[in-house]
């Protein structure tokens, strides 16, 4: 891409691989209801709405059930069910009783805290970066900064770091073509997170699972063991690779378009507008929400989806609709207008979501002042990816300055 593109009109398509392939076929039939309909990876079938209005609706509407698809045999884009605690897949009111207990800590002036953390932990890496013969910003800096900050958050020992990150990437790809590995990992990190609970495992008491233990009569009634890891495990896995995902693509994404960082670099208070629009345009992995099971009749603004009809809100879409979103491929950090429904919404809106913003925003800022003449060292089309469900990033990013 030249530098002489005007930032302003820079298209995610001019990214190479950026958008993921679909995870789903499209079906020839309409629903009863005279919507499109998809062939989802469990074998289902389900409606597929993509404006923006009708996404928002069902991740709004408790007429659209989570618990409902998490069984064995539900409509689903995993190779199995999860368990049933977490938070993901609770309806009301059990989801409200529980989210309740964790939602000050996620708060944008919860994670506020993790500032000075979070300044020293890329301070460290980026002394790495620059001593390095063959720099590479994913490997050195990038895929370490999630999981430091979220370990300093959570009270995790650091020796425990290198494992439970592997088992956690081996958990967010959920290939189904090797379920022994997937079943072993996830069965590892289960139990980790259950002993940290239990109590079995140490943690740093004024972090985050041991506030959440010690603090577990707050809730009523009382968080048990199981409810608690259901709360943690997300925390543990996602709080970490979800960010990863979503910052090492944003940092592709301006790597392949000198222009905008170029913008970046002449106005770091840029910054936070244009996370916002990156995280709209980024896919986490190669779906972009958990299927729905309708409970009850529901009109829609193309047809009605009838209850006991699975249904995939595709947020991806919805992000993507020109009506709510102008040029919506275009990258326009000065876009007004509609929330994005990348982190979802309503009672399931991501609770990492400050989380994330905090870091992407700050490594970005971090990199444009300190690495202004940052460049990708390598044809983009060479890079090696991670390609799952709930995870999808470059592995590799050669770069010089």
């Amino acid at each position: 891409m030249s530098t002489a593109v005007p930032a302003s009109i820079i298209s995610v398509k001019d990214i190479p691989r950026l958008d993921p392939p679909p995870a789903y076929v499209p079906l020839a039939e309409l629903s009863e209801g005279g919507l499109p309909r998809i062939g989802l990876p469990s074998g289902h079938a389900a409606v597929h709405l993509t404006r923006y209005a009708d996404v928002h609706q069902v991740l709004t509407d408790p007429a659209f059930s989570r618990t409902e698809t998490n069984t064995d045999d539900g409509p689903s884009f995993l190779p199995t069910a999860m368990p049933p605690e977490l938070l993901i897949n609770l309806d009301a009111p059990h989801h409200a009783r529980m989210r309740r207990f964790v939602t000050s800590d996620y708060s944008s002036a919860g994670v506020a805290r993790l500032r000075p953390a979070l300044g020293e932990i890329i301070d460290a890496r980026f002394a790495d970066l620059r001593a390095q013969e063959h720099p590479d910003l994913f490997r050195t800096v990038l895929d370490s900064v999630p999981a430091e900050v979220n370990a300093r958050f959570l009270g995790l020992p650091t020796q425990d770091l290198a494992l439970v990150h592997a088992y956690g990437r081996t958990v967010q790809l959920a290939s189904g073509e090797d379920m022994d590995t997937l079943t072993e990992h996830f069965t590892a990190v289960y139990a980790y997170v259950t002993d940290l609970v239990t109590g079995a495992r140490p943690s740093d008491p004024d972090g985050l699972v041991g506030r959440f233990v010690a603090g577990r009569e707050q809730a009523e009634p009382a968080l048990s063991d199981e409810e608690l890891v259901g709360l943690l495990l997300p925390a543990v896995v996602a709080g970490d690779h979800n960010s990863l995902s979503v910052l090492a693509k944003a940092v592709y994404v301006m790597l392949c378009a000198p222009p905008l960082w170029q913008r970046l670099v002449d106005d770091p208070t840029l910054a936070p507008r244009l996370v916002e629009e990156l995280i709209r345009l980024i896919p986490l992995g190669v779906s972009s929400a958990f299927p729905r099971l309708a409970t009850q009749d529901v009109k829609t603004t193309g047809g009605v989806v009838y209850e006991g009809e699975a249904v995939y809100a595709d947020v991806f879409a919805a992000n993507r609709d020109a009506e709510v979103f102008p040029a919506p491929e275009t990258i326009d950090p000065d876009r007004g207008g509609a929330r994005h429904l990348q982190f979802g919404y309503g009672m399931h809106h991501c609770l990492g979501a400050a989380l994330a913003r905090l870091e992407i925003t700050t490594v970005l800022t971090r990199l444009a002042k300190e690495f202004p003449r940052l460049a990708l060292d390598a044809d983009p089309e060479t890079l090696p990816w991670d390609v799952g469900v709930l995870l999808r990033r470059p592995t590799a990013l050669p770069v010089r300055w």
